[in-house]
Formats: structure tokens, sequence, C-alpha cells
């Protein structure tokens, strides 16, 4: 019975941790560390909603180290309903499962040339988008990635696209 009472009160503990880890946080943007070798990290998920304008950089110091913004986690702006407008970094390579699932105030978001891949319901009903700029180096854009997205009048893919 006593070892049981210290495993609830372990799960207690990790219960009451914040539901979203990140490693850091620099003007408001979370960030993973993806790999300290390469020097790499990705935009994640905050316990807070993103809003307004947000800037993702193609780099970000932190601890002294410059490190390489890669990609968006899976979720990372889900749900930023008063999120208006996103301008990704150079070196992001990837825009992850549902990253901006539901973020209904988005209406603009240019894609860099180095996203090659889109992930699948990572737009999905953002009914306020109207202007969406799908960089040229696009290779794949996975399942449902704009669906809902009532706003979209029109999206010009790239030649290079092999699967959608």
């Amino acid at each position: 019975m006593k070892h049981f009472k210290h495993l609830f009160t372990a799960l207690l503990l990790l219960c009451s941790l914040t539901a979203t880890a990140h490693n850091f946080e620099i003007d408001g943007i979370y960030y993973n560390i993806v790999s300290l070798t390469d020097l790499t990290v990705e935009v994640t998920r905050s316990d807070n909603a993103y809003s307004g304008e947000v800037v993702i950089p193609s780099t970000v110091t932190y601890k002294s180290k410059v490190l390489d913004v890669i990609s968006i986690d899976k979720n990372a702006f889900r749900g930023s309903e008063k999120l208006t407008k996103v301008s990704i970094g150079t070196n992001v390579t990837t825009i992850e499962e549902r990253a901006f699932e539901n973020c209904t105030g988005l209406t603009e978001i240019t894609i860099p040339d180095n996203v090659t891949s889109i992930e699948k319901r990572a737009f999905e009903d953002c009914t306020g988008l109207t202007n969406i700029r799908i960089s040229n180096n696009i290779v794949s854009i996975a399942e449902y990635t704009f669906s809902g997205c009532s706003s979209l009048t029109a999206i010009t893919l790239p030649e290079g696209v092999t699967s959608i």
C-alpha cells in the first residue's frame, strides 16, 4: 500500500506540470531543441495561444549558440484564433501536422522556398485564410491540408509537387 501512495503522489506531481513542454522562449515564440549537434530547433506550442502577427525567424540565439529554426511542430499554433499573419523564416523545411489548425483569424501566410513538405491538416479550418503563397520547392502536401478553409479562393501549386 505504501508503494501505491508514492506512485499516486508521483502521478499528482506529473499532472501538475504544464501541459505543454518547451525548452525556451524568445520574443513570445516557444522552441524545442531538435539537435544540439546540428544546432536546430522547432517552433512549438505555448500554454497561451499565439496572437497578432508572428514572425518566425530563420535563426535564434540561445545560451550563446545560434540555432537554425527548421520546423513548425505538430499543433504549434493550433487553435490560436487571434493569430492574423505568419511570416516563416527561410530555414524552415517542414510544417508539421495540424500546425495551424483552427487558426480562424489567420488571413495570410507565406511559405518560404526551403519548405519542402506540409503535413496533414496543417491549415485545416483556417476559415479566415484568404491568401497563401506556396514555395516552388514544395514536394509534398498531405491530405486535408486546406480542408475547411472556406475563405481561400485560389492556390497556385508549383510544378514540383509530387503528392497531394
